[in-house]
């Protein structure tokens, strides 16, 4: 390529790189409005259910050491836990809105980039990866920006709130609880990197899962064909079974640090019990835990779990981070694909040659040149940019991923043309060997399902050669002879041959002997010029 024409190419590709798509960003920019809401009604909960446990620790000391319980004490009491309810469920639904909107949001995102991208990087995505990606993917980034922050914040403040409460009851007591803090820190720091990478791990188990299950749902007439369902089922079970165990390893790793939370959450209020229970009995004279009223005993008793629930939330909540950001990556790097065109750049700066009114154009070259990508600007399928020269005229498009309606073989040939008769529809089909097709027996009759599920990919190329025979228009198809074994190749070069002798044939292939009865060919190999065959 020229400097001229590799400067030209600069800039696209660095609009393009502008255009990328931050996933992640783009969900945190979304949640900031719902955090606030979902943190002030989290934060309201958390105070009247520390108020609830204040007026039930004053009420039960009283009724034990047989004092007068006043009647606003347990009406407050039943107040602050239906507050707290109420609270708390408003909370909630609204944390699983704001969840539910970001997640719509990332998919219209993953929509718009899609929509902006041209056929050549659309062909790039693995599809199966990219469909289930973009209906569990947004839900683990929502999961992260609304769910793990949430718990976040919860843990900075909440256990705040709980100790400041205890404070006011007896500092000691506060000064223990706050001392095995640093020591969950540092849990959560060790099990931070292995979770997150397990995460990471198991994303791609997922995706490899995904991608093959797809591509063996677009092959199982061919696999049915070859009897190798059994074979490829447990290629699958496999896949399966390993994304199955680096879950269980998320999971486990998981389960392990909420344990660790629990265990010093009930350490600690065991100790706060027994050190408790010894100054009652004038066991033993701590400060802080002697000489204390039963009511406020209770108090710190109850006022502890408080302290440590956070912690727990904000562990159960961890994995969620782990995947989240795996599934951000994943899903940036699906979406914002780098496919090089330089060489498509360089194809629109040069001049194409007329094309004929009538006759085979073969456009050839290596895999990558930019082949099928010329084939669709030519067509108009691109709207990034137009070539020299276009088709004009209706088109009719054959290619492996090409549409086939219609319940029987004859109505998928047939199908948006005009009526033809009996004879010259046994005339198409016989001519690219669909007649004589064992895996579709019934002739024209053989039943299809619904957009042509049960067809492989040389049957489908097959129908559209047939459609493009009766059809009369302008015939473009991309690698018209793949998947096909060598008398069927024949069959369709053939046919194109002939169709070609009255109106214009555009195609893209690797098949030498096809290429080689061209009367017009366009090489891509050469990266500084066409050459022009003719």
């Amino acid at each position: 390529m020229s400097k001229d024409k590799a400067s030209a190419a600069k800039p696209e590709c660095a609009h393009r790189g502008a255009d990328k798509t931050d996933m992640l960003a783009l969900a945190r920019h979304g949640a900031n409005g719902s955090l606030r809401t979902v943190f002030t009604l989290q934060v309201t909960r958390l105070v009247l259910r520390l108020g609830f446990s204040a007026v039930t620790a004053v009420i039960a000391g009283r009724l034990v050491m047989e004092q007068r319980v006043d009647l606003w004490l347990p009406i407050l009491a039943v107040g602050l836990l239906t507050s707290s309810a109420i609270a708390g469920l408003f909370g909630d639904r609204t944390q699983a809105k704001a969840e539910a909107t970001i997640a719509a949001g990332l998919r219209d995102a993953a929509k718009t980039r899609l929509d902006a991208m041209s056929p050549r990087q659309l062909n790039q995505l693995p599809i199966g990866t990219l469909v289930i990606a973009t209906q569990r993917y947004p839900e683990a980034v929502a999961s992260l920006v609304i769910g793990h922050r949430m718990a976040s914040w919860m843990m900075a403040v909440g256990p705040l709130l709980a100790a400041t409460m205890l404070l006011l009851v007896s500092w000691q007591a506060a000064v223990l609880i706050i001392c095995l803090t640093p020591v969950m820190i540092m849990f959560f720091a060790l099990v931070g990197d292995a979770i997150r990478s397990r995460a990471a791990v198991q994303e791609r188990a997922f995706g490899r899962l995904a991608g093959q299950f797809a591509d063996r749902i677009r092959a199982l007439p061919t696999i049915l064909a070859n009897h190798a369902l059994v074979e490829q089922e447990k290629k699958l079970s496999a896949r399966l079974e390993t994304y199955a165990h680096e879950t269980m390893g998320v999971l486990t790793i998981a389960f392990i640090n909420a344990g660790i939370i629990d265990f010093f959450a009930s350490l600690s209020i065991a100790l706060l019990a027994v050190f408790l229970g010894l100054g009652h009995l004038k066991l033993m004279m701590i400060p802080g835990f002697f000489n204390l009223a039963l009511w406020q005993s209770l108090f710190i008793l109850m006022i502890a779990p408080d302290y440590f629930a956070p912690f727990r939330r904000f562990s159960e909540q961890y994995h969620a981070k782990a995947e989240g950001l795996a599934a951000a990556n994943a899903l940036e790097r699906l979406l914002n694909v780098e496919v090089p065109e330089a060489v498509v750049v360089s194809t629109l700066s040069r001049s194409l040659p007329p094309l004929p009114e009538h006759g085979l154009v073969a456009i050839v070259g290596p895999s990558g040149c930019g082949k099928s990508t010329l084939l669709r600007r030519l067509c108009g399928l691109d709207p990034t940019a137009s070539p020299a020269r276009s088709i004009s005229g209706e088109i009719a498009w054959v290619s492996t991923d090409g549409f086939v309606a219609g319940h029987t073989l004859g109505e998928a040939i047939l199908w948006g043309l005009p009526p033809v008769s009996p004879t010259r529809l046994l005339d198409a089909a016989s001519a690219v060997a669909l007649l004589d097709d064992a895996l579709l027996p019934g002739g024209l009759g053989a039943p299809l399902a619904r957009g042509g599920g049960n067809l492989s990919g040389g049957q489908r190329l097959r129908i559209l050669v047939a459609r493009s025979i009766l059809s009369g228009k302008v015939v473009v198809a991309d690698e018209p002879t793949a998947k096909l074994d060598t008398t069927t190749s024949a069959l369709v070069r053939h046919a194109l041959l002939e169709i070609a002798r009255s109106r214009l044939v555009v195609v893209a292939t690797h098949d030498k002997e096809l290429a080689s009865s061209a009367w017009l060919t366009i090489d891509l190999s050469n990266d500084e010029n066409i050459e022009v065959a003719a």
